[in-house]
């Protein structure tokens, strides 16, 4: 899949995901959607940061999304916090299934963009990092930002 700028407009990703888990295999699923939701999306009022994604009875939803409520919209306005159906093929459902319940995988919503005038959701299955893993991303970090600085000082 090329992620061209052309075809591909990105909403919003979320970014602790890759903080916090190990991210493997990523995965496009689009969203049922109601309209006044779609026009909030278009607006970037969405937020993924504490989503995740649960398998029901060989079905995905999205839950813990939060589409704020569309500020033109009246009484048919949606409920901002609801959980939401994901568009899977039976086949994928049943594989990410199996990987979640044998091996202790977690699904993450990373990504929320339009392509060709449709909105897809990017999801991933990630296995949770512990918290030394996480101190060592962040000491590896602040050592490369500090070898950036003396490196530009010494010029």
């Amino acid at each position: 899949m090329s992620k061209t700028p052309s075809n591909i407009k990105v909403i919003t990703t979320n970014r602790k995901a890759s903080f916090n888990y190990v991210l493997e295999d990523k995965l496009e699923a689009g969203m049922v959607l109601t309209g006044t939701e779609i026009k909030s999306i278009r607006d970037n009022q969405i937020n993924i940061n504490d989503a995740y994604v649960m398998i029901r009875n060989e079905e995905a939803f999205l839950i813990n999304s939060h589409i704020s409520a569309y500020k033109h919209g009246n009484v048919y306005n949606h409920e901002p916090g609801r959980t939401r159906k994901l568009l899977l093929h039976k086949s994928q459902i049943q594989r990410l299934m199996g990987k979640v319940e044998a091996k202790g995988y977690t699904l993450i919503p990373t990504q929320v963009y339009f392509k060709k005038g449709m909105c897809k959701l990017e999801l991933a299955l990630g296995k949770s990092k512990k918290t030394l893993d996480k101190r060592d991303k962040i000491k590896k970090r602040e050592l490369d930002r500090e070898a950036e600085r003396a490196m530009k000082y010494k010029k």
